[in-house]
């Protein structure tokens, strides 16, 4: 096992070089770029063609494509992600200002799927073609049909404009100072909103998954037998075809998470809450290419990352798979 992960950690590093020349390039290609506005001819006023010159210089932006990269990655190599073309500041530092808000965002998306996707699933395989399995499977595809943004304008024009539940933006009341139990209830009415729709929109799909996956494995031998053997039908469920047929729900999951994060661009941008997706949005229309790149970098490892983490967790779920 050791030595497959190493292989796999190994074989990680030309693919993350792949990518990075693909978004680079891609980047790169976009129209504009972080000179637009000064370059339009309204702004000829208020800056000098020997001022541009300057900043494409401070840049580097007049140098050739490959060139730009090799630095770029050469810095990279060192832990330095470069220096934001708009605020002047180290990249690492923004995104490691606004991640933790996206791993609080994310991660309570991603632990709501989990206590209401399984259970659902199960239940819905259990009991199939009963009413409970229409009206879940019936809502499943509600939920991957509706858009996320959709999702969240609803639920701000109820919640927000309507009834005058919950709070429309960011993560507290910018006009209070709370403090303690006060101030963890305030954080929880601002999160209530955004955890939901990532988490109903992930719920949606998880559940399809999770209910395919256990019709197949009770239908196995070995749960067949299982219950000639007068096993409980909650041992047979849980610990025979639960995790016979967690294996492909693993693949699911590694994948889910990643999608959370990008998710939450749009979930942060329409809810104004200070994290990675909302940077990465008012990055793209400043053409800050390196916080650009240091957040789709940043994606492409958890891509990776998660996707080697199943790999490893399919030999605890089936001891019949090796690693050589």
């Amino acid at each position: 096992m050791t030595s497959y992960v190493v292989r796999r950690v190994l074989q990680a590093v030309p693919l993350l070089a792949g990518i990075s020349v693909l978004i680079y390039v891609l980047l790169q290609m976009t129209p504009g770029g972080p000179l637009a506005i000064a370059e339009n001819p309204g702004s000829a006023g208020r800056v000098t063609a020997e001022q541009l010159e300057r900043l494409r210089n401070r840049y580097g932006l007049d140098d050739p494509l490959y060139v730009r990269y090799l630095r770029w990655a050469a810095d990279l190599l060192r832990g330095d992600f470069g220096t934001s073309f708009n605020t002047g500041r180290p990249v690492l530092e923004m995104i490691g200002e606004r991640i933790p808000v996206t791993f609080l965002v994310t991660g309570l998306s991603f632990l709501v799927t989990l206590l209401l996707a399984f259970p659902i699933g199960i239940v819905s395989a259990v009991r199939q073609y009963s009413v409970f399995d229409y009206l879940s499977t019936s809502v499943a595809f509600l939920g991957v049909s509706i858009p996320s943004f959709w999702l969240a304008l609803m639920l701000l024009y109820v919640f927000t404009f309507t009834l005058g539940w919950l709070p429309s933006f960011g993560l507290e009341d910018p006009r209070q100072d709370y403090e303690g139990l006060v101030a963890l209830w305030d954080r929880a009415r601002h999160l209530v909103m955004p955890v939901t729709v990532l988490a109903l929109v992930s719920t949606a799909s998880l559940t399809r998954y999770i209910r395919a996956a256990m019709l197949d494995a009770i239908g196995q031998d070995y749960t067949r037998t299982a219950r000639a053997k007068g096993l409980s039908e909650r041992v047979v469920i849980l610990r025979h075809a639960l995790k016979n047929g967690a294996i492909p729900i693993v693949t699911i999951l590694a994948l889910e998470i990643p999608d959370l994060f990008i998710g939450s661009v749009i979930v942060e941008s329409i809810f104004a809450i200070p994290g990675m997706g909302r940077l990465f949005v008012e990055s793209a229309h400043l053409r800050d290419y390196p916080v650009l790149m240091g957040i789709l970098m940043i994606a492409s490892l958890l891509v990776i990352l998660f996707n080697l983490l199943a790999d490893v967790l399919y030999a605890v779920l089936d001891p019949r798979i090796r690693y050589r």
